[in-house]
């Protein structure tokens, strides 16, 4: 296998998705996500895509409430573990209670944690274990996977 073949068989498999289990409190179909959301929540949510750093107001965000899942509504994050981490995304030391999933995300450059919301299984992000105490970790999520909700 010469290099060229290499690189590109690797692109291949890093960028081929395998299909989203489907055992999910909300399923939709691929149609029904589409009029719910938004082209770039359903990018994020449903093809699991990164939205650019810096583009989302949440990161800014600092008033009392919570952040839900902008695909199923589920409570997510309090602002109460929200922090700045310099980013470009919302971040958080942890999150609520039964709110989150987590699954391996490999990649070119290395394996991650991929967290989805539990209930819709919709992609919010990546978990890393570079985050503030007391946790450790820090919860990288994209801000249009996301509503915000004042307390």
């Amino acid at each position: 296998m010469n290099r060229r073949t290499f690189l590109v068989s690797t692109a291949a498999l890093t960028l081929a998705r395998p299909a989203r289990a489907q055992n999910f409190e909300i399923t939709l179909t691929d149609d029904e996500w589409r009029a719910r959301l938004t082209p770039q929540q359903y990018a994020v949510l449903r093809q699991e895509d990164t939205e650019r750093a810096g583009s989302s107001p949440l990161d800014g965000e600092k008033r009392a409430g919570t952040f839900v899942c902008a695909g199923c509504e589920l409570s997510l994050f309090s602002s109460q573990h929200k922090y700045d981490s310099g980013t470009g995304w919302p971040s958080f030391w942890q999150p609520l209670p039964n709110a989150v999933a987590t699954k391996p995300d490999p990649g070119l450059f290395g394996s991650r944690t991929e967290v989805h919301c539990r209930r819709c299984g919709g992609h919010l992000g990546h978990v890393f274990e570079d985050g503030p105490e007391p946790t450790g970790l820090r919860y990288c999520m994209n801000g249009v996977a996301m509503l915000f909700r004042p307390a």
